[in-house]
């Protein structure tokens, strides 16, 4: 393939992941949330190395008409922030009235920081929290904690947007990204396998998604701590 048609083929590989999105969110529509997992965590698969593959094929230099950038950001908008959100408020994570909190507060606070100039650092981290609430939902699913927990990480985490404190990317952020992959991959397995038992209750399980989210919402401001 020449140059110019293999940058095209990475900007569509991209854009698959606005299908994967349709996908989870059909399968959110019908409470199937095994399944909505699994296209998510394909689409975040996607999202992880759509980027690598644009930056090794040029693809600002041979499609330069085609802004990856911003075709990213329309498709993180859906699988990071209105599925989850969905997910969320539809589940029974946030049961009656409080669900409202995840309809409302995470769409309009993400749209902002999506749009914010400032969101990444020199390092390759975020600047604030990344509205990554599908791997919160998805979190929220295996441990199933009490609704005011959750009601409470989803305004902390908000909140956390818009501070002046680090989150990795696993992948981006070279400081400590042997052990952010090996956490990434450690929380990425325990999705599927929940996924595969159903969300069934299993305190291993728990603990290990808990822990891993732990680390991943954590690392970055114990970075800062460091510098």
């Amino acid at each position: 393939m020449t140059p110019r048609t293999t940058a095209l083929a990475v900007h569509v590989f991209t854009a698959t992941g606005a299908g994967l999105a349709m996908l989870a969110f059909l399968a959110a529509v019908a409470g199937d949330w095994e399944v909505m997992s699994i296209w998510l965590a394909a689409a975040f698969v996607v999202d992880g190395i759509d980027g690598p593959l644009a930056r090794r094929f040029g693809v600002r230099e041979y499609a330069p008409e085609i802004d990856g950038i911003i075709l990213d950001l329309v498709i993180d908008f859906l699988t990071y922030v209105v599925i989850p959100a969905y997910a969320i408020y539809a589940s029974g994570l946030l049961p009656g009235w409080t669900g409202w909190i995840a309809v409302l507060l995470v769409p309009v606070a993400s749209a902002i920081y999506f749009a914010d100039t400032r969101m990444k650092t020199e390092d390759k981290s975020f600047q604030g929290f990344p509205g990554c609430w599908n791997m919160v939902a998805l979190s929220l699913l295996v441990m199933t904690p009490s609704w005011w927990i959750t009601a409470a990480l989803i305004i902390a985490l908000t909140v956390a947007m818009f501070l002046p404190v680090k989150f990795i990317h696993p992948i981006r952020t070279a400081r400590w990204r042997p052990l952010s992959l090996a956490v990434a991959a450690l929380w990425t397995g325990g999705i599927v396998w929940a996924a595969a038992s159903d969300f069934a209750s299993n305190p291993g399980l728990t603990l290990m998604v808990g822990v891993s989210s732990l680390y991943l919402l954590t690392a970055g401001a114990l970075q800062q701590l460091f510098d």
